[in-house]
């Protein structure tokens, strides 16, 4: 099955993609919008190493498959020229560095007790990352539905709607509705290009389904970390986001592993390294069991959207070509567009808390727009140095 999603000699090596994803793991600030905009900014439209198609029928997969959404991408990605092998190393390699940074400050956590000079610095690296995000979150609108001028629009009209609605719908919720998404792309095909048995009632249906203390640690406690994180990847739609209210319930409601300033300085730790939001699971693991515990919570979460990915990406790339499966892709892709600008509002309204945190993320987008040679983490370190100033200072 594998063979059907390679297609002719990619223009890139496996070692290209591999040493983009280490990079990408490494620099990639700003939480699953920004992370999958800057996808699409280098290897669209800078690299030329995917077609929009290509990108455009990873997306959806993503977003239809449990787990991070950044990663899902980046596995699927890997998935498209090189395989399973691909599929395997542009995942490591995307997670790998930030899980890296994510155990480092779980030891000083440990040693020290606290992260105050972490959240001064995150009042700064906060508003940063909203400006970063909201230009990500523009580039994939006009991108992927239309520009924002009236005849496009009128053309593109119902896939407008599906994108305000899973705004709405995101920021009334605050979790990315899985339904929803399903609901947007059927609809879509049902209107663009309906199936042989809706336009020929008395054919047969057929339904298709996309379906410090470094190694000291309780021992009884790895099974129930694995097990808990393991829903968590399994069960979890969406962004980094849809997972924090999952793991607040579990890690400091049901469980009690941490209290609720661990689990808001856990949170913090994610934003403000590079990689999946979703890697905040290796800073928890790892202040309930040390190192063991960050593997096994990190390896349970990231496993099922890998096996979930590797398993979808070949049947779908080989149906994609169909025209009502392209209308499906469409109406979704609207769908989770939209949801990605909801969850840029609500993280928003949680990062830009005052004057100085407004002007930090709107001087973040004028630089992003006037001036092309400013790269991501040059500004969210200008940012950190800011906020600290103003905090500590």
């Amino acid at each position: 099955m594998a063979e059907q999603l390679i297609k002719s000699k990619p223009v890139y090596s496996l070692w290209d993609i591999t040493k983009y994803y280490l990079k990408l793991g490494t620099w990639g600030f700003g939480g699953p919008v920004a992370l999958v905009g800057y996808m699409h900014r280098d290897l669209v439209e800078d690299k030329s190493w995917l077609t929009e198609e290509e990108y455009k029928e990873g997306l959806a997969l993503a977003q239809l498959a449990p787990g991070p959404l950044a990663a899902q991408l980046g596995i699927y990605i890997g998935f498209v020229h090189y395989g399973l092998i691909g599929a395997t190393l542009t995942g490591l390699a995307f997670v790998l560095p930030s899980f890296i940074m994510v155990v480092l400050i779980g030891m000083a956590y440990r040693l020290y007790g606290g992260l105050p000079w972490m959240q001064a610095v995150f009042y700064g690296v906060g508003a940063a990352v909203i400006g970063i995000i909201a230009m990500s979150a523009y580039k994939l609108t006009i991108k992927t539905i239309s520009k924002f001028e009236i005849v496009a629009m009128k053309g593109k009209w119902l896939l407008w709607l599906f994108y305000i609605i899973g705004i709405l719908i995101t920021v009334i919720t605050q979790k990315e509705e899985i339904i929803l998404f399903l609901a947007c792309g059927i609809l879509y095909m049902l209107i663009k290009a309906p199936p042989r048995w809706i336009r020929k009632p008395t054919a047969v249906p057929v339904g298709i389904l996309f379906s410090v203390s470094f190694w000291k640690y309780d021992s009884k406690l790895l099974p129930e970390i694995g097990w808990f994180f393991l829903k968590a990847g399994a069960f979890v739609f969406g962004s980094g986001l849809a997972i924090v209210p999952f793991l607040h319930g579990g890690v400091v409601k049901e469980f009690g592993w941490l209290n609720e300033k661990q689990f808001l300085d856990a949170v913090a730790v994610a934003m403000i390294t590079p990689g999946p939001v979703v890697i905040t699971v290796g800073f928890i693991g790892y202040i309930v069991a040390g190192f063991p515990g960050a593997c096994v919570a990190a390896l349970a979460t990231f496993l099922p959207c890998y096996l979930f990915t590797i398993a979808l990406a070949p049947s779908f790339k080989k149906i994609a070509k169909n025209a009502g499966i392209k209308a499906f892709v469409d109406g979704i892709t609207a769908s989770v567009i939209g949801a990605l600008v909801g969850s840029v509002i609500i993280i928003g309204l949680r990062s830009i808390i005052d004057i100085p945190t407004t002007l930090i993320a709107i001087t973040a987008v004028l630089a992003l727009i006037y001036n092309n040679k400013i790269k991501e983490p040059a500004i969210i370190g200008t940012a950190a140095v800011i906020g600290a100033a103003l905090k500590l200072l």
